[in-house]
C-alpha cells in the first residue's frame, strides 16, 4: 500500500465535495486527508486528497473521478517530485515553569506560539506530515489539550504544467 497525493481541479459548485468524497466511500477507498480551496482560475477549486492503495487502485480512482461532471483535471502529484505541507494548531498545557522547555521544542521545529494563556499555549507548526507527527510526540508529555490539522496540500515541483 502506497500513499498517493491527488490534485483534482473541479468546478466551484455546491455539492462537488460531497460527490467526490461519496465516490471514494462507495468504492471503498479511504481518504486520509482532504483539503479544498480556490485555484488560480476563477470558478475552479482544487482538492488535494491523500489516499492509500496500489497503482491499480489509483487508476480506478482516476477513472471514476473523470466520470463526475464537475471534475476538470486529475493529477497524481505524488508521482512527481512534490512539495507537500500541512498546518497544525496544538494547544498544550504549559504552566509557567514548563514554558521554557515547550519553547525549546517550538524553536527546534521552527514553529510559532500564536497564543499564551494562564495554563496553556497554542503552537502553530507547518511542514510535512512526519514533522508534525514528531512535534506532537514531543509535546505529548506536557499534555496536549486540543489538536487540529489541516490535511496535506501539495504541488508538483519545478516547471509549470
Amino acid at each position: 500500500m502506497k500513499k498517493h497525493t491527488i490534485a483534482i481541479l473541479v468546478n466551484d459548485q455546491p455539492g462537488v465535495l460531497q460527490r467526490v468524497s461519496g465516490l471514494f466511500g462507495r468504492r471503498g477507498f479511504n481518504i486520509e486527508s482532504i483539503t479544498v480551496g480556490s485555484s488560480e482560475e476563477a470558478g475552479l477549486s482544487r482538492m488535494v486528497i491523500v489516499t492509500s492503495g496500489d497503482d491499480n487502485t489509483l487508476e480506478q480512482i482516476t477513472k471514476q473521478l473523470y466520470k463526475l461532471i464537475d471534475v476538470i483535471k486529475v493529477v497524481d502529484v505524488s508521482s512527481n517530485p512534490m512539495v507537500g505541507r500541512e498546518l497544525a494548531l496544538i494547544k498544550v498545557s504549559a504552566e509557567p515553569a514548563a514554558r521554557p522547555e515547550v519553547l525549546g521544542i517550538v524553536e527546534t521545529f521552527r514553529a510559532a506560539v500564536v497564543d499564551i494563556g494562564p495554563q496553556s499555549m497554542i503552537v502553530q507548526v507547518v511542514g510535512d506530515t512526519e514533522k508534525i507527527d514528531a512535534m506532537v510526540e514531543l509535546l505529548k508529555p506536557y499534555g496536549i489539550r486540543e489538536l487540529t490539522r489541516t490535511g496535506v496540500t501539495a504541488m508538483v515541483r519545478g516547471s509549470v504544467k
